[in-house]
């Protein structure tokens, strides 16, 4: 049986407004959207969260720079009036106030109304893995604040579990000794296969470094870690771990660019009826395929 979710149906409004479709003409070739076209029309729909007056966790990373990009038109437009950005990143930061958004911190606004951010993986039950692009301790502090927080993903993040995809989940540690943490918290998932490595950029392979001036230990999983609060807890319980990249029951809402109607159908009967609180973002195509407006 087919679970009710909230599912948002694509118009050509949003994607009109996000400059990517231009209105109906039988002389006009058919659009090729690419992967982050439909980054921009998922973030401009959850861009229509926001309300005048609302302070606001403004995400980092590809997808949720469209949707500062977003906001910070609107408050040119007169649109919106009022809002108030806590930025989750440096990088966030610089942008927000290249685009004028008058932005604060947790420390005046410890209640945030809502967050739009991306995620690296998302789970059935709504549970996420975030931070492969580095800012997860910031994002984490923000977004445990918010009264909603809207996730855009696209398919590609769908995962039946937290470290299904192979990727990295990512754990921030101080620099101090990070040999010594990083073999704490590989053998603490040795039954899963897990192998920690350390985070480095560019071409001498130097440690990255986050906006708190910690290390990153990336952990990759062969295997199911199980129950996530279970570990969650026992990685924060070792010491030199400043927080890791699983965001437990934080997510209110996730809107997932690129299922096509019978896509969606699909996975709507194979979820948990736990997952309550799915919102599908129908982008009618793939990136992959095409289609005339």
């Amino acid at each position: 049986m087919a679970i009710p979710f909230p599912h948002f149906i694509a118009s050509e409004k949003a994607a009109m407004e996000a400059g990517l479709l231009v209105p109906s003409s039988p002389s006009q070739p058919p659009v090729i959207l690419t992967q982050d076209d439909l980054k921009k029309i998922a973030a401009y729909k959850a861009v229509e969260y926001v309300e005048s007056g609302m302070v606001l966790g403004l995400g980092t990373g590809s997808t949720a720079k469209h949707a500062v990009d977003r906001i910070g038109e609107l408050l040119r437009q007169g649109k919106l009036k009022d809002i108030t950005g806590i930025p989750t990143s440096k990088k966030t930061h610089e942008q927000a106030l290249s685009l004028g958004i008058p932005l604060s911190d947790l420390d005046s606004h410890p209640v945030v109304d809502l967050a739009i951010d991306g995620a690296d993986e998302v789970d059935p039950y709504l549970n996420l893995v975030k931070g492969r692009g580095g800012s997860l301790l910031r994002e984490k502090m923000v977004e445990s604040a918010c009264k909603k927080f809207v996730v855009i993903v696209d398919e590609s993040k769908l995962v039946n579990y937290l470290g299904g995809s192979g990727l990295a989940m990512p754990v921030e540690v101080i620099q101090f000794c990070w040999k010594f943490t990083a073999a704490r918290l590989q053998n603490l998932f040795e039954d899963s296969g897990c192998v920690a490595k350390l985070r480095t950029f560019g071409e001498k392979d130097e440690p990255f470094i986050t906006d708190n001036g910690n290390f990153i230990v990336d952990l990759y999983f062969k295997e199911s870690i199980g129950d996530l609060k279970a570990a969650s807890d026992a990685i924060l319980q070792i010491a030199g771990v400043v927080e890791h990249g699983m965001f437990l029951d934080m997510a209110t809402t996730v809107i997932v660019a690129g299922l096509d109607a019978f896509q969606a159908e699909k996975v709507m009967e194979t979820l948990p009826t736990a997952c309550t609180r799915w919102s599908y973002y129908n982008l009618l195509y793939t990136s992959a395929k095409r289609f005339s407006v």
